[in-house]
């Protein structure tokens, strides 16, 4: 049986960008983080046969404020730390949208999205 634990619109304001002035002003970032877990079989209801989706959204927050030039750079670090610290996990996606970013034009959000 597959199962998943996921957070998803996570939202925070952080400086990611590769302009100067995207890392002084901020942006608002959504995140959504899902991990595959290994197995659940859980007879008994205890929170160590799963991933608390806390930890999904503490490890999204700590990184969100280490500002990162590239949006693809602070995803990988998130992805990393999900494969390091969560032992039940055999699999993880996570999608960053950057909302309104600026681009000398309306465009309503940039995605990057990594998985493994």
């Amino acid at each position: 049986m597959k199962t998943k634990v996921a957070v998803k619109g996570a939202e925070f304001y952080a400086y990611h960008g590769f302009y100067e002035e995207e890392r002084k002003i901020g942006n608002t970032f959504i995140i959504d983080a899902e991990v595959t877990l290994k197995s659940f079989d859980s007879a008994d209801d205890n929170i160590m046969d799963t991933v608390n989706y806390e930890k999904i959204y503490e490890i999204c927050k700590q990184e969100m404020g280490n500002t990162q030039k590239l949006l693809e750079t602070f995803v990988f670090q998130i992805i990393t730390r999900f494969q390091a610290e969560l032992a039940h996990i055999i699999g993880a996606k996570v999608r960053l949208d950057k909302i309104a970013p600026q681009m000398g034009g309306k465009v309503e959000k940039s995605v990057v999205e990594m998985e493994f």
